[in-house]
């Protein structure tokens, strides 16, 4: 049983060291973890491995990124999905201040595996089965394949779009002909990233 008695926050920092893992082959450093969870300081993010390294989740090893997952934490724990609220303009997406909940939801059901979930607002992806109050199980990524549903931030706004490259210039398309498509210049790129792609939904009655 992957159950080690993390706190939220202590666990969404053992979900960003597997995730890394998965990604990299190799263990993230105390900078990537503080990054990768918008942390104010390298020293938060020691405090959560130290943590974690107590409870048995982690492991460390005798060199430079020296940290391994315990061998009872290496299959995905059906532990829970942070659910992303508003975002903070210029912070990262999974800063602790965006996290509005936790939901007991395993990350292994979607492929590629949830790192989070973002509350579907409006009705422009409609016609893709994307409804106003989903919850879009969503894989962390900063690259798409053409025609991909992804999660982009732009100029601080976060959209759920299809993302399509089209001479030069990226469009952000809708699934709702009420709504007019998003066009991006990729040469002016300080406003807009893709946070992740779209792997599921979870709907609630």
């Amino acid at each position: 049983m992957n159950d080690f008695s993390l706190t939220a926050n202590q666990r969404r920092a053992l979900d960003c060291v597997r995730h890394y893992l998965d990604q990299h082959g190799r263990p993230p450093t105390l900078r990537e973890i503080s990054e990768s969870l918008g942390l104010s300081s390298h020293s938060s993010a020691q405090d959560y491995v130290e943590a974690l390294i107590r409870k048995g989740a982690l492991e460390r090893l005798p060199h430079h990124r020296g940290l391994r997952l315990a061998q009872r934490s290496r299959a995905p724990a059906a532990a829970s999905l942070p659910l992303v609220g508003r975002v903070a303009a210029g912070s990262p997406i999974m800063s602790e201040g965006n996290i509005e909940a936790d939901y007991a939801v395993d990350p292994a059901l979607f492929r590629p595996r949830a790192d989070f979930l973002l509350r579907v607002v409006g009705m422009s992806m409609r016609d893709a089965g994307i409804l106003d109050g989903d919850l879009l199980a969503v894989h962390r990524s900063q690259t798409a394949e053409d025609g991909s549903i992804v999660v982009a931030r732009l100029d601080d706004e976060i959209t759920v779009k299809r993302l399509k490259h089209r001479r030069g210039r990226l469009l952000l398309l809708p699934e709702n002909p009420d709504f007019e498509p998003i066009e991006v210049d990729p040469r002016h790129v300080d406003n807009f990233a893709i946070e992740g792609l779209y792997v599921g939904i979870i709907r609630r009655n």
